[in-house]
């Protein structure tokens, strides 16, 4: 009797790309919830500070300067959608300015670590 396989087809991996976002330190976890519903299944959080340093900003109170870098993974298929949702929340949102663009991942080691970060769960468990 010939021996079934659960994955008779092969196909080529969807490429990965990081996300690197950079928003007003008090919008970060909104963002974050943001990308995390396009499919990112990790993401790392860096203080960062903003470049502009103008004193009249600073007296009137609109200086905030603390910045948050969202370093994300996300499937590149899903990239270009994204960057397009971001851009226009970018735009809309009051105090919700930021700039954000992706770098191609090239490889990665392990089918496991590929398959958590492309957003590619397994819905059984494999004997």
């Amino acid at each position: 009797m010939a021996k079934s396989r659960k994955h008779d087809k092969v196909s080529s991996p969807e490429g990965l790309k990081l996300l690197i976002t950079v928003v007003n330190r008090v919008k970060s976890e909104y963002y974050a919830d943001l990308i995390q519903s396009h499919g990112a299944n990790i993401q790392c959080f860096v203080s960062a500070l903003g470049t502009d340093n103008s004193q009249v900003l600073d007296l009137i109170g609109l200086a905030d300067d603390r910045k948050s870098a969202i370093f994300s993974v996300i499937r590149a298929d899903r990239a270009p959608e994204l960057l397009e949702v971001l851009s226009e929340r970018f735009r809309t949102i009051k105090n919700g300015k930021g700039i954000a663009f992706t770098v191609p991942l090239t490889s990665l080691i392990g089918v496991s670590v590929y398959k958590f970060l492309a957003d590619k769960r397994e819905s059984e468990m494999l004997l």
